[in-house]
Order: structure tokens, then C-alpha cells, then sequence
């Protein structure tokens, strides 16, 4: 088996093995996915953005409703930001929103919201990068353009044995070559959908189906019994766990606050409960409202719940909140009070997402409307 440090041998059936892919495309590949009905370039960087490390069934009701708000370029880019990030409320990663509405605004204003049309150009663009510009190309200008998302570094890995983990850069140059050598001038768009598909829907990281794949008589994870530890899996490490308290401040309109959180860092752009230090709940709700009467407020703790980041869990604390007044308006531009019955169009963080509908179950007499 040869190792990710070495440079793939170039296949010698190169037709054949696209061909392979192309004749099962025909007869099972995926036909009927939103952005594949009238395959424009912005549909499908839209999904493709959309699709980093997010499976397509998730994606799809997102990507359906995205698209009716923001049909084109100049309607994302004419777009608020709270708005954008509001239709990718719990699709995660939100700094894909944030890029997406940023690279519209750019191509709006310097090519009158035309994409453009190479993998370099594109590969210049905030959260574009060289595989998903070659998507944008095969799939949404027709043209030649290889491509390498995690579908099909499992299957080049696995049907040409190329092994390691492919965040190596030895690894990954080797299976970029492959995708070059393989990717036909003909049919370039329907092969960059049917091996993502063949990645996706039968050469999956767990029990794929090898008896229906194209590839099986030569795969050489297959020939070797080596299909489980390919490709090799990026090496594990113990994540980090923090701890924050997360007030859920309700007020006797049926509201409850929500602040701005920075544009950087986790949950950039979006609304969330106001934060602090386990000790420090007193002196929090004390500098959100200064002058209130806490007399006949109540507040309850309850039991933390875990988000996970890709570099540490968070252990979010819910501290329940109920005023027994209604506190002065709200003068900062970074806080709102957030209405539970008649929602915002705004940006929700993962704590709100998680944390609100277990609130509003737990003590809905407290926020009738």
C-alpha cells in the first residue's frame, strides 16, 4: 500500500475509472438536490459554503429558505448582517454567513454581482478555498475544475490507497494529484457530483455499501482490508472544558435580553444571553440594571449543559432570571429585549438555540404574552 508521503503512480486507466463513476451517476446519483435545479454560480457557492462540514440532509431546508430570501447576489449583499445570520441560525460554523455576505458585497460592488470565473479568482474571496472555487466552476460555470471536499478524499484514498491523514500536507498533495489526474475534460460537472455522491452515499466513512460501488474490483482498500482505516483519522486530542454562566433574564412582557456578542470569536455577530464568572451573577445583574429593585426578582440555577467546539466543550450554566418589574428601556445598541412569542429577524448563538426552548417549557406561566 503506498504510503500519503509518496507521490500516487499516475493511474493508467484515467477514462476508465471517471467513466466508472459517470455510468453509475447516470443510473443512481443524486438528480434532484435545490442547487442542482437551474445550477447558477451563486446556487452553488451558496450550497457549497452551506455544505462545509454539514450534511446534505441538514442543509437542505436552510438552503431552501436562504435561497428565497436571498435569491442573488445583490439581495445577500443589500442584506444586514443580523438578517444573514438570522436565516443561518442553527446551521453553525457562522463565520461562513459572515464570509458569505461579505465576498457578495465585494463581487456587488466590483463585478456588479458576477462570480468569477477561475479557481484563482475565486480562491482570493473570504471562505472560498481551492476545492469549493473548483465547485463553483464545474458545477456552477460548466467548466473543468478538480475538486477534493471530504467525499472525495475518501474515495481516492481508499480506491488508490493512499494513506495518512489528509490534514498532512504530504497526504493531501497526494490525493490533489489524483483529482487532477482524474477529473475529465468531458462531463467534468456530472463527475464532480458523482463522486462527491459516490463519497456521500456509498463509499461513506462508516459501513459503506462496497457491493454497489463502481469501484470495488480494483479499490485498494478493499483488495488490502485496509477500507476502516482509510483515510487515516486526524490524530485525537483531550478538548479543554470551560464554564460560564448564561442569564436567562426575563422580563414580565414575555422577553428576555439578549446581547451583541463581538464580531470575532465564538458566536461572532450573533445575539446570546449576557455572560459571566460563577461569582460574579450579582455583580452582572447589577451592571445590566442599575438602578432595579431585585426584591422581588427571583433567579434559579440549573443544571449545566455542554456545547462542543472544535477545541474545547463549554459548560453552559442557565441562571433563570424572572423580573418582577419591568426594567427601563434598553438604551445600548447591543442589547434587546427579545420577544419569545413574536421572534426577531436576527442571529441567534447556539446558547440561545439550546438553552431558550428548555426555559420556555420549564416555566412558560412566566412569559405569557
Amino acid at each position: 500500500m503506498p504510503s500519503g508521503s509518496e507521490e500516487p503512480s499516475r493511474p493508467t486507466t484515467i477514462p476508465g475509472f471517471a467513466q466508472r463513476v459517470l455510468d453509475w451517476f447516470d443510473g443512481h446519483g443524486r438528480k434532484d438536490l435545490p442547487w442542482q435545479h437551474d445550477a447558477t454560480p451563486y446556487r452553488v457557492w451558496v450550497s457549497e459554503i452551506m455544505l462545509q462540514q454539514t450534511q446534505v440532509a441538514t442543509v437542505i431546508p436552510y438552503y431552501q429558505r436562504f435561497m428565497a430570501r436571498f435569491p442573488n447576489i445583490k439581495s445577500l449583499a443589500r442584506a444586514s448582517e443580523d438578517e444573514v445570520l438570522h436565516y443561518w441560525t442553527g446551521l453553525g460554523y457562522y463565520a461562513r454567513a459572515r464570509n458569505l455576505r461579505r465576498f457578495a458585497i465585494q463581487v456587488d460592488a466590483e463585478s456588479d454581482g458576477c462570480l468569477p470565473q477561475t479557481v484563482a479568482a475565486l480562491s482570493e474571496l473570504p471562505g472560498i478555498g481551492r476545492s469549493t472555487a473548483g465547485a463553483i466552476v464545474a458545477l456552477g460555470h460548466g467548466q473543468h475544475a478538480p475538486i477534493l471536499d471530504g467525499n472525495v478524499k475518501r474515495v481516492l484514498a481508499r480506491s488508490h490507497g493512499v494513506a495518512g491523514w489528509p490534514g498532512k500536507s504530504d497526504v493531501l498533495k497526494a490525493l490533489w494529484s489524483l483529482s487532477e489526474q482524474l477529473t475529465p475534460k468531458d462531463r467534468c460537472p456530472e463527475y464532480t457530483q458523482a463522486i462527491m455522491d459516490l463519497g456521500a452515499t456509498l463509499c461513506t466513512r462508516s459501513n459503506p455499501r462496497c457491493g454497489e460501488c463502481p469501484l470495488t474490483s480494483d479499490c485498494a482498500a478493499r483488495k488490502t482490508g485496509s477500507i476502516e482505516q482509510l483515510p487515516g483519522r486526524k490524530p485525537k486530542k483531550t478538548l479543554p472544558v470551560r464554564s460560564t454562566m448564561m442569564l436567562i433574564i426575563a422580563n414580565p412582557a414575555g422577553e428576555v435580553l439578549l446581547e451583541k456578542r463581538p464580531a470575532h470569536g465564538i458566536w461572532g455577530g450573533l445575539w446570546s444571553f449576557p455572560e459571566c464568572a460563577h461569582a460574579d451573577v450579582e455583580i452582572t445583574l447589577t451592571r445590566l440594571f442599575p438602578d432595579m429593585d431585585w426584591s422581588s426578582a427571583t433567579t434559579h440555577v440549573l443544571a449545566a449543559v455542554r456545547h462542543t467546539f472544535s477545541h474545547y466543550h463549554l459548560d453552559m450554566i442557565p441562571v433563570h432570571v424572572e423580573l418582577g418589574g419591568t426594567p427601563d428601556a434598553i438604551s445600548e445598541d447591543g442589547r434587546l429585549w427579545y420577544s419569545t412569542a413574536r421572534t426577531a429577524d436576527i442571529g441567534l448563538s447556539g446558547a440561545v438555540t439550546r438553552l431558550l426552548p428548555a426555559f420556555l417549557e420549564a416555566r412558560p406561566e412566566s412569559l405569557a404574552t
